[in-house]
């Protein structure tokens, strides 16, 4: 039975659920939760298990964190949804739609989505396996990959929230996502099948999921497009947050008519 994840909810409208990176909990989308709400959307933005006050579970893999997310969905009791994901969150957004569809009327996929390949685990989850084998502290972990992957106009208040996010991390839940991760599979068959508008959104200086992958995946998801933010690294979310959040609302207004 999965578990059900705990959430912070605002604002009335369509229901927009936010699932965060393996970098942070709710907070990775702190200013996106009051930019929908006051856009007239409800924002919600989860807390995966092992975050936050949601309890782990076992295993812990990208397959059971979809669940998840999908029991929320259903305990919201809304027809259909918008899923945006950042990070392991667009992994496990990605796989929730791939799990039910019926569920989700738009997906946005943010700094990642899909499986990583040799050289993107090298760039994304290695440089935090060794911090935490260094033994450092979540806020060192924090401090040292932030000052590695964000980008050059990201906002000095939006690295303070990543960093803040980051450190609240259980050392061990985050060993166990990064290894969820590593582990996760999806061949390209299998996305072609996601018929759900997809937007993806990265950083242009983003090391963990450049841009040009995430334009490759415009060639395997069926509806989807890419758009990328100059001069931003991996949390384009808070390092540029009207900038994404505008991004994502006039992705959304397009199919607003319906709740």
């Amino acid at each position: 039975m999965a578990i059900l994840p705990r959430f912070t909810s605002l604002g009335h409208g369509h229901t927009v659920i936010m699932v965060h990176d393996a970098d942070g909990g709710h907070l990775s989308f702190a200013p996106s939760v009051e930019s929908l709400a006051s856009q007239g959307y409800r924002a919600v933005a989860v807390d995966l298990p092992g975050y936050g006050y949601t309890p782990p579970i076992e295993p812990y893999n990208i397959q059971a964190l979809a669940n998840s997310v999908l029991a929320l969905i259903d305990a919201l009791q809304v027809k259909k949804v918008t899923l945006v994901g950042h990070g392991m969150g667009a992994m496990v957004a990605l796989e929730a739609v791939m799990r039910d569809a019926s569920l989700i009327k738009r997906l946005v996929l943010c700094a990642g989505g899909p499986p990583l390949d040799e050289e993107s685990i090298n760039a994304w989850t290695r440089p935090r396996l060794d911090a935490l084998d260094e033994a450092l502290s979540m806020p060192q972990i924090a401090e040292r990959i932030v000052s590695m992957q964000t980008g050059q106009k990201a906002i000095p208040e939006g690295l303070r929230l990543v960093r803040h996010a980051m450190g609240e991390v259980h050392p061990l839940i985050y060993r166990h996502a990064l290894q969820a991760m590593n582990d996760y599979q999806r061949n390209a068959a299998a996305l072609a099948q996601v018929q759900v508008p997809t937007l993806l959104i990265g950083g242009a200086q983003d090391v963990c999921m450049p841009p040009e992958a995430l334009q490759a995946m415009t060639h395997i998801l069926p509806d989807a497009v890419s758009l990328t933010l100059p001069g931003i690294g991996h949390w384009p979310q808070l390092e540029a947050p009207e900038d994404f959040d505008g991004l994502v609302m006039d992705f959304l207004a397009r199919g607003r008519s319906v709740h």
